[in-house]
């Protein structure tokens, strides 16, 4: 197999593994809350917002240590041991207690951490300035059918439920426990891609050989060392001004992550006005936000190949698609479903409710989702080729952050003020993304950027 046929195979396996993993790990964050709603014991009392609040803020943190633990371990292996632990912390809805839902809440920040920089440091690896986009369209693409499948199921064990007994969700989690594990074992599928011919320039040089290169064995000293720079270049990268103006829209991806991947699902479920079936609305919905993340993620990976104007459209059109369906979402949903008891919500919206138009925003929520992501994702592959598994580490750090705070105040807010907030950093994101794509361009108008 050539050089360029196996990278591209490597980003089909990465992105087969993160689509198994989280038809498990992302079905099971759309439904905790509802599922928990509905758990009848005296021994449980977490909260599905709470703990991913917890996930979020411990994920922000770690961010800043991932860059060392895939320096020591290597970026495959952190794949792989950060995927067991989001399989524990699926299996804990088996039968879950107090303790140990927040303490897994914990572990998973930790190994998304890890997890997500790894993702981006192997996309970055098995990719050139040439093909970032194409596959961070792909691995998008891919990564996001995890909805579709997931939701499905969802759909079609719960579509006529009112309520979720214990046993539905024995076997629910159950499913979705080993599901996660087949996930994990994909990815040591991945191969090592063959090393270019060295640059005639130093500075020339893709990542560092220390990261993509971590299985040989080294001297422990020169592990703390490798530990020990990642560090430094993480907290260098953050103060640059591309990271700075770059943090915006990459918080504005945290806020738009919790909502349509937990809060948008617990507000379907509680309309009692769209009947007994409202808890199956989660799957679909699920199901029609993931058709809207492979829809873009599809389009994206290959425009980016023919489009000469940059990542720029792409983005604006994905704060339009977000604002069109904020709006819509105001109109048709009550605006305390977000925080309405497992009874359901009385309030009424601004129209008669309609499902019809509840599926349709989640179709828009997805496809502006993965607007946003694939951009985020190439221009950080594309400005920050050499310090690759720092850089995404920075964005990771900002986004789950964000996710965090969104997902605690998801407890307390109202719809509306939900959707205001969105609103108004999707804007600014959206002008400062601008302002670094074009500064890029103007960087690398010797370049080939054009066909990128």
């Amino acid at each position: 197999m050539s050089p360029e046929g196996k990278t591209l195979l490597n980003v089909v396996v990465l992105g087969l593994g993160f689509m198994v993993m989280f038809t498990a790990f992302s079905t099971c964050g759309n439904i905790e809350q509802t599922v928990i709603k509905s758990f009848n014991s005296t021994e449980f009392h977490g909260s599905g917002y709470t703990s991913l609040a917890i996930i979020y803020t411990v994920f922000s943190a770690s961010n800043l240590i991932a860059p060392s633990v895939i320096a020591v371990v290597g970026p495959q292996l952190s794949l792989f041991f950060s995927g067991i632990v989001y399989s524990a912390y699926i299996a804990v809805f088996i039968h879950p207690y107090t303790a140990s839902f927040y303490t897994l809440s914990v572990l998973v920040g930790i190994a998304a951490a890890v997890l997500w920089t790894a993702q981006g440091n192997l996309l970055t690896i098995n990719s050139k300035d040439s093909t970032i986009g194409r596959n961070s369209g792909i691995f998008w693409a891919l990564m996001q059918f995890s909805l579709f499948f997931g939701n499905l199921y969802i759909y079609l064990a719960w579509h006529s439920k009112s309520h979720i007994t214990d046993k539905d969700r024995q076997t629910v989690f159950i499913t979705l426990t080993v599901i996660s594990l087949v996930g994990n074992f994909l990815f040591f599928l991945i191969q090592r891609p063959d090393p270019e011919p060295a640059p005639s320039d130093a500075s020339e040089s893709l990542l560092p050989t220390d990261i993509s290169d971590s299985t040989d064995v080294v001297p422990s000293q020169s592990l703390c060392s490798q530990a020990l720079e990642a560090f430094k270049r993480s907290i260098q990268l953050a103060m640059t001004k591309e990271m700075l103006l770059l943090s915006i829209p990459f918080a504005y991806s945290g806020l738009e992550l919790t909502f349509y991947s937990g809060v948008y699902g617990t507000c379907l479920g509680a309309m009692t006005q769209f009947g007994e079936g409202a808890k199956g609305l989660i799957g679909l919905s699920g199901i029609l936000i993931g058709v809207g993340e492979i829809l873009g993620g599809g389009v994206f990976g290959i425009m980016d190949k023919c489009n000469r104007f940059g990542r720029n459209p792409v983005v604006f059109l994905g704060l339009i698609t977000h604002i069109v369906a904020f709006f819509l979402i105001f109109l048709n949903i009550a605006n305390d479903a977000p925080v309405a008891p497992e009874e359901g919500t009385q309030m009424q919206a601004f129209i008669q409710p309609s499902v019809a138009l509840a599926l349709i925003c989640s179709f828009l929520l997805g496809l502006g989702d993965s607007c946003f992501n694939t951009q985020l994702i190439s221009i950080v592959g594309f400005l920050f080729r050499d310090d690759s598994a720092p850089a995404f580490a920075v964005f990771k750090f900002v986004q789950s952050i964000t996710a965090a705070v969104a997902f605690f105040y998801s407890n307390y807010l109202l719809l509306q003020w939900q959707l205001l907030i969105m609103v108004l950093v999707g804007f600014l994101g959206t002008v400062t993304f601008f302002v670094v794509e074009w500064a890029a361009i103007s960087r690398r108008q010797d370049s080939d950027y054009d066909s990128i």
